[in-house]
C-alpha cells in the first residue's frame, strides 16, 4: 500500500457522548460529584486499614491495595472525561492517547490479578482454616501483591507498541469515552487484524483465565460452606466473601463483554456504557460495598470517626 501520501495523524477527538451535547454540564458536575467521591471513599477504605490494628491481616491488606489503585484506575480516565465536557475541542495527542490506554489497560489487569489474589485468600481462610495463618502470611501477600503490579504493568506493553507503529491517516474521530484499543484500531490506515488478534488473545489470558481462577476458588468455598452444619455458621462464612463477590461480579460482567471478543464491529452506545460501569461505577461503588457490608471496616471507620471528635 503506497504511504507517501499519507498524513500521520498527531491527535485525536474524543467525542464521547455526542447524542447528549445539550446536558454536557450536568453530566460534567455529575461525574465530578462521583469522581470526589471515587477519592474520598477510596482513601478513607486505605487510611482505615492502616490505622487500625486489627485490620493488619492479609485480606484488608489487600483491600487497602485495591483502594489505592482504584484512584490511579479512575485518575488514567475520568480527570480527561471531565475536561472534555466543558470544552468544545475535545482534543488529545497521538502520544497521549497511548498513555492513556496503557495506564488503563495496566491498572485494569492489575485489578483483574488482584481481586484473583483476594479470591485465593479467602479459598484458604475458608476451606483450609487450620494452615491459614502459615500458609497465607504476611510476607507471601506482599510478594503477591507487587506480582500483581509487576504483572499488571507489563501487560498492555506488546499491545501498546504494536498499536504505536500503526499509521493513522484520518478520520481522527474517537467514538468512545476515552482512548481505548478498539475504537483507536478502527481508525487505523491499515489492516489492523493481527492487533484484534493479539488484543483478543492477551484479554483472553488475562481476563478468562483469572475469571475462572475466582470461579474455581468459589466453588470451593461454596462446596466447603455448604458442609457447615450451623447456618450460623454458613452466615458468617459467606459474609466474608460476599463484599469481593460483589465487586467481582459487577467488574467482569462488564469487562467479559467489552474486552472478549473477535470482531471489530460493535455497538458504540452499548460500549459506551459499558465503559463507565468499568470506569466510573466499579471504583465509585468498591467503598460502598466495602464499608457498608463489612462489620469490621464499618467498627473500625466509626473508632476513627470518634477519635477524631466527628462522632460523639
Amino acid at each position: 500500500m503506497d504511504t507517501g501520501n499519507w498524513s500521520q495523524v498527531t491527535e485525536f477527538i474524543i467525542l464521547g457522548f455526542p447524542h447528549l451535547q445539550g446536558v454536557q454540564t450536568y453530566l460534567f458536575f455529575l461525574l465530578l460529584a462521583i469522581y470526589l467521591t471515587t477519592i474520598l471513599g477510596n482513601l478513607l477504605i486505605f487510611l482505615v486499614v492502616h490505622m487500625d490494628s486489627r485490620l493488619h491481616t492479609p485480606m484488608y491488606k489487600f483491600v487497602s491495595i485495591l483502594s489505592i489503585l482504584e484512584l490511579g484506575y479512575t485518575a488514567a480516565t475520568i480527570p480527561k472525561m471531565l475536561v472534555n465536557l466543558l470544552t468544545e475541542k475535545k482534543t488529545i495527542s497521538f502520544s497521549g492517547c497511548l498513555l492513556q490506554i496503557y495506564f488503563f489497560h495496566s491498572l485494569g489487569a492489575t485489578e483483574c490479578y488482584l481481586l484473583t489474589a483476594m479470591a485465593y485468600d479467602r479459598y484458604l481462610a475458608i476451606c483450609r482454616p487450620l494452615h491459614y495463618p502459615t500458609l497465607m502470611t504476611q510476607t507471601l501477600c506482599t510478594k503477591i501483591a507487587i506480582g500483581c503490579w509487576l504483572g499488571g504493568l507489563a501487560g498492555p506493553v506488546v499491545e501498546i507498541s504494536l498499536v504505536s507503529r500503526l499509521p493513522f491517516c484520518g478520520p481522527n474521530h474517537i467514538q468512545h469515552i476515552f482512548c481505548d484499543f478498539p475504537p483507536v484500531l478502527s481508525l487505523a490506515c491499515t489492516d489492523t487484524s493481527v492487533n484484534v488478534l493479539v488484543d483478543f488473545i492477551v484479554n483472553s489470558c488475562k481476563i478468562l483465565a483469572t475469571f475462572l481462577l475466582i470461579l474455581s476458588s468459589y466453588l470451593q468455598i461454596i462446596r466447603t460452606v455448604l458442609r457447615i452444619p450451623s447456618a450460623a455458621g454458613k452466615r458468617k462464612a459467606f459474609s466474608t466473601c460476599a463484599s469481593h463477590l460483589t465487586v467481582v461480579l459487577i467488574f467482569y460482567g462488564s469487562i467479559l463483554f467489552m474486552y472478549v471478543r473477535l470482531k471489530k464491529s460493535y455497538s458504540l452506545d452499548y460500549d459506551r456504557a459499558l465503559a463507565v460501569v468499568y470506569s466510573v461505577v466499579t471504583p465509585f461503588l468498591n467503598p460502598f460495598i466495602y464499608s457498608l457490608r463489612n462489620k469490621e471496616i464499618k467498627e473500625a471507620l466509626k473508632k476513627q470517626l470518634m477519635r477524631a471528635g466527628i462522632l460523639a
